[in-house]
């Protein structure tokens, strides 16, 4: 089995649209490796733009037919979403190439850097931009690997997860749902929150704790959340934005006006145009790990007052119609809460559309789902859903999006079901005021941007 870097040339990715694939592929590219790849979303004379960014910077792309292997490929690489079946898989194990996991290959790059990984169920992705975006604006060139473009990267023309960097210093997200954060050595480690996601508790905590074991210096960790905070034995330090919880990096003085928001860090004024009190806590956790490694806060301040965000992080598509729109990732019980919570400041009423992904996950997350976004809602917020976003694969279809809101309208909220997604604007239109948010939400699904551009098109 490959266990180094400099074992490979020539790499092959199954699957390369995906964001967690892509990313490594333009990383790997961009340390002069041979990068090429496939997708069942690359169709011969369809428009496609992930595949035109990848081939931009040098990667060859083709359709998921099994024609992009040949013998010159050292290395094959597939997630936990790739099946036997693919043509691809077949045809490398025909000619007895190397096939290995992303999070494998993930590894090996972290172990040949400086690396910081960031976890947690919530935020790794915007940590991950705002520490970049600090490193930089310090002079210290680093890598990124994230799970999401950041929008000062996308401005360049391309997909924006990935910078393969001039220093030894690497920044990835890692992940828990698959249980490959564990693979992982880091230099220094970040633990943002523990929430139920993917797994129960229990299971996340014995992964975050083993995680916790695996960084080889620095374990930095939210003291100000409660699960998170069990992990934080023999802590080198912490950040915390509750008072009662006082730590080695503290943030306060939260405020949201409008699209910004305003805090202290232990002191320093900061300032940044995005929503949400989880984004002062992201800021927070992003300027302590800057600040351990020589970083001052007033610089950690100016970078920080120009971030621009990551994409479909509340990335706001304008204002029409008296409408603000906005598109958010949010997926699991607590970001969809968190989400609904950071609108509610831009204007008097929030209506919220979220399509769940995968009948395994809104199963197992069904009362979490109605119990968050229960809380969360105000009396004249409003929580619509959209049909459980299918992928394929074999599953029992036992349950619908329209069960979730049936549960909230039993406990009184103000809930509606617009079973195909795109009746969804003409129903909604009556509900809209004259200074209102309609907030989009969902994960997943690759059709969800161009979703957020049709509303915003037909608003």
């Amino acid at each position: 089995m490959v266990s180094d870097l400099s074992e490979f040339k020539s790499v092959f990715f199954i699957g390369i649209a995906g964001a967690g694939m892509s990313a490594i592929a333009q990383w790997l590219a961009g340390n002069n490796k041979k990068i090429s790849g496939s997708d069942r979303y690359f169709i011969p004379g369809a428009v496609n733009d992930t595949r035109e960014k990848l081939v931009a910077v040098g990667i060859d792309c083709f359709q998921q037919d099994g024609s992009g292997i040949n013998t010159a490929i050292d290395l094959v690489v597939v997630s936990t979403a790739v099946e036997d079946t693919v043509p691809e898989v077949q045809k490398a194990r025909q000619l007895n190439i190397p096939i290995i996991k992303r999070s494998e290959l993930l590894a090996l790059i972290a172990a040949s850097k400086k690396t910081i990984a960031i976890g947690g169920t919530s935020g790794k992705s915007t940590t991950c931009a705002m520490l970049f975006d600090i490193m930089e604006h310090a002079g210290m060139e680093p890598g990124i690997i994230s799970g999401a473009g950041l929008v000062s990267i996308m401005k360049e023309g391309r997909i924006g997860n990935a910078r393969a960097g001039r220093s030894e210093w690497l920044v990835i997200e890692a992940d828990e749902s698959d249980g490959s954060i564990i693979q992982y050595k880091p230099e220094i480690g970040v633990l943002l929150n523990v929430d139920k996601d993917h797994k129960e508790m229990d299971a996340l905590m014995e992964i975050f704790s083993e995680f916790r074991k695996n960084t080889r210096g620095l374990f930095i960790v939210n003291a100000a959340h409660g699960e998170a905070f069990k992990l934080s034995q023999s802590l080198a330090q912490d950040f915390s934005t509750d008072p009662a919880h006082p730590a080695g990096y503290q943030a306060s003085r939260f405020s949201q006006k409008g699209l910004a928001i305003s805090f202290q860090i232990n002191g320093t004024d900061f300032t940044m145009n995005t929503l949400g009190r989880h984004n002062m806590e992201n800021a927070l956790a992003a300027t302590a790990v800057a600040s351990l490694l020589g970083v001052d806060l007033l610089t950690c301040s100016a970078a920080l007052k120009s971030y621009e965000g990551i994409y479909r992080r509340h990335q706001i598509l304008g204002k029409k119609q008296g409408v603000w729109l906005i598109d958010d990732y949010a997926h699991n019980p607590v970001k969809c809460a968190v989400s609904i919570k950071a609108c509610q400041d831009i204007a008097p009423k929030v209506i919220a559309w979220f399509q769940p992904h995968g009948y395994g996950p809104t199963r197992f997350l069904r009362q979490d789902f109605v119990d968050e976004i229960g809380r969360a809602l105000r009396p004249i917020d409003e929580i619509w859903m959209s049909e459980i976003f299918y992928a394929g694969g074999t599953t029992t279809k036992d349950i619908s999006a329209g069960d979730l809101i049936n549960d909230l309208r039993a406990l009184g909220k103000p809930a509606f079901f617009a079973e195909e997604r795109n009746d969804f604007l003409e129903m909604v239109r009556p509900h809209f005021t004259e200074n209102c948010v309609l907030l989009l939400m969902g994960a997943r699904d690759p059709s969800l941007e161009n979703f957020a551009k049709q509303i915003w098109e037909q608003l």
